[in-house]
């Protein structure tokens, strides 16, 4: 058998975006949460079934009376510097995810303490008993608690952690010296990770490695990027164009494929801290103002890509409901304008952030500039890319002095399953995300179902919730999009996830 060249054995793949940002607890941006999978593990992870099984832990205990879990890790788990990882580290990593992250919170809000038993196993004593647990760590995406070292893990959560503490404990080690923001980023084969001796299921089981090194080329121009797959130049393009995919599809040299088939759901955020966003019956105004079949045909297009769901928990879900969405999201101007009036507003320009490096989103914003200018809000829509729109949303600043009072994004149908593990539903004030909004309400909602058991409970929790949260809303769901990845027919083994991943992944 033959030894397969030194191009087989690096795939050059196109992302989404740039990695300027190395830390994916800092931000949930979904590219810092992409590098984070590449360098890091977590305890448990996702199965494609939506199932939670253990990864980074060998054997998990709860107590009878569901008070105190104790998770024992794998043999020979190792740092890329060579360390081995511990129960310390395990306990820090959680603590500063938690910091940062919807279910993390909720969850500690129930956690007495962490506690190291010996240097593989660690036990987690609740004051209550909780059922979100294992969902919480290994949910699989933004944010995700992904395992550090005791040292890079005691980091400040609101400060970004340092370049020479990217100590990974998974399958690929990222190799700082070649990373060049704007350029590329490069991941080497970790040759000391062990992965599990199941088959590959989701972001769980054996996470194999079969290559030697992935590139992230930074190539922002889509027509480029198509260019670059049809002469061989790049293996794989995670993000392409909607208008061009009929393009792709007609090559026979390239595969388009849906690794993510519950798809995504596209988001309108408010900064519900500063006027006129502080009021709930102006933000209710946006909800009753926006329709959501403009803002796909603006961005996706192709009806085969999009589907019009007011369900916030995605259409296609056990969780998935339309209850008390009945006179918001249908486009209504006259009546968003009279709710307005109503509402006192003042005049007050909206600043929109927009996004325009981002081809899924970049013709968002003037989508919604132009339903809010109908309803009779001013807007001031500012265009930058979206690096710069993940730094500055973080800002409580005044939106007239390098604040914000809205910006669109996408959420992966993944992370936004349930309102504990939605982010954009996380009402507590400051610890909430960029927005902050602050109702006590909404907590008690989310409180409910996460001590809840019974899916049927569940479900009314869901559906008393959104009936409160349309008038109260903290965002606004704005339809479901899907879109496949492109790749050579030399390559193979992208597994059905939430995330790309690139274990599993075969270059002939």
């Amino acid at each position: 058998m033959g030894i397969a060249p030194a191009s087989a054995q690096t795939l050059k793949v196109v992302m989404h975006s740039d990695v300027k940002i190395l830390d994916p607890i800092w931000t949930t941006a979904y590219i810092q949460r992409n590098h984070g999978y590449m360098v890091w593990d977590t305890l448990f992870a996702m199965d494609e079934k939506f199932a939670v099984k253990p990864q980074m832990v060998d054997k998990y205990d709860v107590s009878a009376d569901k008070l105190t879990w104790t998770f024992t890790l794998r043999d020979g788990l190792e740092w890329t510097n060579g360390t081995p990882v511990t129960a310390e580290d395990c306990i820090a990593s959680i603590k500063r995810w938690a910091a940062r992250d919807s279910m993390g919170q909720k969850m500690m809000g129930s956690v007495v303490g962490l506690e190291v038993v010996d240097a593989k196993t660690f036990k987690m004593k609740m004051k209550e008993p909780y059922g979100l647990v294992l969902e919480s760590l290994g949910k699989p995406s933004s944010n995700v608690p992904f395992m550090m070292p005791k040292k890079t893990a005691e980091t400040d959560p609101m400060q970004q952690i340092k370049v020479e503490d990217v100590i990974g404990s998974g399958p690929f080690i990222f190799k700082a010296d070649e990373w060049k923001p704007g350029e590329k980023i490069v991941y080497l084969k970790n040759p000391k990770y062990k992965p599990r001796n199941e088959p590959p299921s989701g972001l769980a089981g054996g996470k194999v490695v079969k290559l030697e090194r992935v590139e992230w080329i930074t190539m922002p121009d889509v027509q480029t990027q198509v260019g670059a797959l049809q002469n061989g130049e790049i293996d794989m393009i995670e993000a392409p164009g909607h208008d061009l995919l009929p393009l792709l599809a007609k090559d026979k040299n390239i595969q388009l494929v849906n690794f993510n088939p519950l798809g995504n759901q596209y988001t309108f955020r408010f900064n519900s801290t500063a006027k006129p966003f502080d009021n709930p019956k102006i933000r209710h105004a946006v909800f009753v103002a926006f329709g959501q079949e403009d803002f796909l045909k603006a961005t996706i297009g192709d009806a085969q890509w999009y589907k019009v769901c007011k369900a916030p928990f995605v259409c296609g879900t056990p969780l998935a409901t339309d209850a008390g969405m009945a006179d918001v999201l249908n486009a209504n101007s006259a009546k968003a304008k009279q709710l307005l009036q109503e509402a006192g507003y003042d005049g007050t320009p909206i600043v929109l952030m927009q996004s325009t490096d981002l081809q899924v989103l970049t013709n968002l914003a003037p989508v919604a500039k132009a339903f809010l200018e109908r309803a009779g809000f001013k807007v001031d829509m500012q265009s930058m890319d979206w690096q710069t729109l993940v730094a500055r949303r973080v800002k409580k600043d005044p939106p007239d002095k390098g604040g914000w009072h809205a910006f669109l994004t996408s959420w992966v149908a993944a992370d936004i399953l349930n309102p504990v593990m939605a982010g954009f539903f996380n009402a507590a004030c400051d610890k909430a995300m960029f927005g902050w909004p602050c109702d006590e309400t909404i907590e008690k909602f989310r409180d409910q179902f996460a001590k809840e058991t019974d899916p049927a409970k569940q479900k009314e929790i869901v559906e008393n919730l959104q009936k409160y949260w349309v008038d109260h809303p903290t965002h606004v769901n704005v339809g479901q999009w899907y879109a496949p990845i492109a790749r050579r027919t030399t390559v193979d083994g992208n597994l059905t996830a939430p995330v790309p991943v690139f274990w599993n992944v075969t270059k002939k």
